[in-house]
């Protein structure tokens, strides 16, 4: 029996392949603490019988002015309002197909072992681009109090970064709470001149052999570097302009939801002389703190990254009154997300 017969296939022993490959950019992010669980998320989807979509509730702060204890100034209380934050789950699915006369010309090369590999970093890299898709979303949102969250939290360098960029960006968009960022995703163009001015260290890997080598990963002042090709550049003007993203702790909530199936292989005797297929999915949820997925602008149970990207269907996590004159905001310097824009 082939060894990815469909009904030999263990989907435990295949996580476990999968798991055990160093999963190095995500594993950093989780490090980071950028990713952080959240068990409400978790108990409304397990709750619910896999839905796709759920609100869950924020509890307000304290406010209001304390009044002068003089004897003679009546004491007036007030309530705490309750916050609502729409979270959606993100289904992905993909298949690879293997054909027998493949192992046959290779000398048995092990299907196992190089698919194991390549399906941890794929599913890595599915996951930072939906991360992208989420930020451009909320960097999207117009109107009032989204609008005054993103001028806040975006800063635009004339000309390329320089040694101070990193703390007048974080200290623009939270002020004394600036020191709960600790990634930046930029792209490589960006990082390039970091380095020529000697501000991003290399991050290093040691692999089972003992073998060490450079990450595609930095510091930069202790926070995280993630460089990525895949961070927008607008080549629309005489200079391009590049976006980057700083991230702080705790400013994303990540849940792994989970497939009934997520892993499977089928075998199929007759096409290309016998071939095996893997199909994979993936259902997670990514919830920025603060900020409400509102589904304005989602077509199936499923976003997708196009959806994500919409800032229509973002919105600052508020009170729920119809005016928006009556509600109560999320205070914006408690969320740890803010971008910088600069020409290298």
């Amino acid at each position: 029996m082939p060894k990815f017969d469909a009904k030999s296939f263990n989907p435990q022993a295949f996580k476990y392949a999968v798991d055990r490959v160093p999963r190095t950019r995500l594993n950093e992010i989780r490090k980071s603490r950028v990713l952080v669980g959240n068990p409400d998320i978790r108990e409304v989807f397990a709750s619910q019988n896999g839905t796709g979509y759920a609100r869950i509730a924020m509890r307000g702060l304290l406010d209001g002015d304390a009044v002068n204890y003089d004897g003679q100034t009546d004491i007036e209380a007030t309530s705490t309002k309750t916050f609502e934050q729409g979270v959606v789950v993100i289904g992905r699915a993909k298949a690879w197909v293997e054909r027998d006369f493949s192992h046959d010309i290779t000398g048995g090369v092990d299907f196992m072992d190089n698919v194991a590999a390549q399906v941890a970093e794929y599913w890595e890299d599915i996951d930072q681009d939906t991360i992208l898709a989420i930020l451009k979303g909320v960097f999207s949102m117009t109107g009032g109090k989204n609008a005054e969250f993103v001028e806040k939290h975006t800063l635009v360098v004339d000309g390329p970064m320089e040694p101070t960029t990193l703390n007048s960006a974080t200290s623009k968009a939270c002020g004394d709470r600036k020191k709960k960022f600790a990634m930046v995703f930029l792209h490589s163009d960006v990082a390039t001149g970091l380095e020529n001015l000697n501000l991003l260290t290399a991050l290093k890997y040691t692999d089972k052999d003992g073998v060490t080598r450079d990450l595609t990963l930095y510091s930069w002042n202790g926070k995280l570097c993630i460089v990525d090709d895949g961070m927008p550049v607008d080549t629309t003007g005489d200079e391009p302009i590049y976006t980057t993203y700083v991230l702080g702790e705790g400013s994303i909530n990540f849940e792994d939801i989970g497939a009934k199936v997520p892993h499977e292989m089928a075998r199929d005797p007759k096409t290309n002389g016998g071939q095996d297929t893997l199909y994979t999915r993936q259902r997670k949820c990514f919830a920025p703190f603060g900020i409400s997925y509102e589904k304005t602008s989602q077509a199936s149970l499923s976003p997708t990254d196009a959806e994500l990207a919409n800032g229509a269907n973002w919105a600052l996590v508020h009170s729920g009154e119809t005016e928006e004159a009556q509600r109560s905001y999320i205070a914006d310097k408690a969320i740890p997300i803010c971008r910088i824009q600069s020409k290298g």
